[in-house]
């Protein structure tokens, strides 16, 4: 799931959380909305550790220069 699907998480769990009112039997929505809204965070901090983590990890050996030669014997 990207970020996009993480704020969405977010937005619905903020909403179910704070812009509704429905009663359904044994089903607390405001509650709902609070365990989406921490699923949401925890989703966007653990996709930006991982593209943190990709991207300084992809960049490191893109500025290196490597020369090679070849010496071959001469028969």
């Amino acid at each position: 799931m990207g970020i996009g699907g993480c704020v969405l998480l977010f937005a619905l769990g903020a909403v179910l959380a704070f812009g509704v009112d429905w009663h359904l039997s044994g089903v607390n929505v405001h509650v709902v909305g609070w365990i989406v809204m921490v699923a949401g965070l925890l989703g966007l901090f653990t996709y930006a550790s991982i593209y943190k983590r990709r991207r300084y990890g992809s960049r490191a050996g893109a500025d290196e220069v490597v020369e090679e030669r070849r010496y071959y014997d001469q028969p």
